[in-house]
């Protein structure tokens, strides 16, 4: 039963997998976010070995990490407030061309041998911000392309590409790397940019949503979107949740090559095993939000999952244990991916249109940059005391900020859990597009 008495009904994973994907529209947009994914990872991992390559240095391995993340940070409300005012699509377009530019860029520097780690730093920071308008874009479109009662598996399946992502971008990278080179790596990237953009060619949104904010004014613009969200009822401590959470134990999947080697003592082996447990979990997270038949329950869903992550990031900091580090990362990964999901859920749901990609700009905002600082903070004090410490004391924070905040899920779920149809799609193509994919 749900929190006001209401049944919460389970379904079908792949249930929840087929109702999204019926959707002509979305289904090509994700198969293309899939392939462009696998490329970003695949580019990512690249970027990673060119660095060590060039310096052969631990501070600019993390230098050349952060200065993507913090780049895309502080493009996100750019990115955002551009989300509201224009056509989604062609905002989508137009980050696609940039980050194929920016790939292509990487090959060419490579294979000419003018690459060297200042310029690698400025490209970075251009694949950050690119990335930062695709992402904002990304977040604000999806709504758009399903209709509200198939929105909460829609974006089930994106947290799903994603994490499946994680593991096929990497090994396409390393296979490519060692018997090709770090040049054609970037290559594959630019070609999975291509097809995207294809796709992005192809499709229209079915439900388009009111457009807002004046032209010229962004920073007035961005400052709306900002009151609107943090006095929103149900967005305000929802984004409290989420900031805290990626400042902390979001911070965990970037420590977890100190934890394999330095209080494990496992290597890469050790690294591999952690990080597959961890990708485990968040893919089975993914088919408890597919078998949900709606967004009721998912507030409860939230806080559950949000203590379950204090709890079981402190069993992973105090654990000395290998093999039991690794059963409990995969809880780590389900509890992690479950609660910050089960979030973005409520707010996709919650959020007005017109404000839609501002909002998810802040979200993006907390999601990205924020585990970059707290990677950062965690990593100065544990040079100190350990790994074991300053995450523990990261668990600690996500416990008290649920007993704070867990009174309040009801006020929440009042906030949050609306169910209201999006308007139907206007206009004759739309009519025959929808018929089209309802037959799909």
């Amino acid at each position: 039963m749900g929190g006001d008495g209401k049944a919460v009904t389970m379904g079908n994973p792949l249930a929840g997998f087929t109702r999204a994907m019926r959707h002509g529209d979305y289904r090509r947009y994700t198969i293309a976010s899939l392939c462009s994914n696998i490329g970003t990872w695949t580019h990512r991992v690249a970027i990673g070995w060119l660095t060590w390559q060039l310096t052969g240095s631990y501070a600019w391995l993390g230098i050349v990490a952060f200065t993507d993340l913090f780049a895309g940070m502080l493009a996100a409300p750019i990115a955002g407030e551009l989300a509201d005012r224009m056509d989604r699509i062609k905002m989508s377009l137009w980050a696609q061309w940039a980050q194929l530019a920016q790939a292509l860029a990487m090959a060419a520097m490579v294979f000419g041998g003018w690459i060297d780690r200042w310029s690698l730093l400025v490209l970075a920071v251009t694949f950050g911000i690119a990335h930062a308008y695709h992402a904002s874009a990304r977040l604000a479109v999806v709504p758009s392309l399903v209709p509200r009662e198939d929105l909460t598996p829609a974006i089930a399946i994106n947290s799903l590409i994603f994490n499946v992502s994680r593991f096929i971008g990497p090994a396409v990278a390393g296979v490519t790397i060692v018997n090709i080179g770090i040049a054609p790596a970037f290559v594959f990237n630019a070609v999975t940019f291509l097809y995207f953009i294809w796709v992005l060619t192809t499709i229209e949104v079915a439900v388009p949503e009111h457009q807002s904010g004046e032209s010229g004014k962004t920073w007035a613009n961005i400052a709306q979107g900002v009151r609107y969200a943090t006095r929103h009822p149900g967005i305000g401590p929802i984004l409290v949740i989420l900031g805290v959470t990626a400042f902390t134990v979001r911070a965990l999947p970037d420590l977890l090559p100190g934890f394999a080697d330095g209080v494990f003592g496992r290597g890469a082996a050790g690294l591999a095993w952690l990080t597959s447990a961890m990708g485990f979990g968040a893919v089975l997270s993914c088919m408890v939000l597919l078998s949900r038949e709606s967004i009721r329950g998912m507030t409860r869903i939230t806080f559950a999952s949000l203590l379950a992550l204090g709890v079981t990031t402190l069993a992973f900091a105090l654990t000395d244990s290998f093999w039991l580090a690794v059963l409990i990362a995969a809880g780590v990964g389900f509890s992690m991916n479950l609660s910050g999901v089960a979030a973005l859920n409520l707010m996709q749901n919650a959020v007005d249109g017109e404000m839609r990609g501002r909002v998810m700009s802040i979200y993006f905002f907390l999601h990205q940059g924020a585990p970059a600082l707290g990677t950062l903070a965690i990593g100065a004090v544990a040079d100190k005391t350990g790994l074991g410490w300053p995450v523990g004391i990261a668990a600690g924070a996500i416990i008290v900020v649920w007993a704070v905040m867990v009174g309040r899920s009801a006020t929440l779920r009042d906030a949050l859990e609306i169910e209201h149809p999006l308007p139907k799609a206007e206009g004759p193509k739309a009519e025959g597009r929808v018929g089209q994919d309802a037959k799909a």
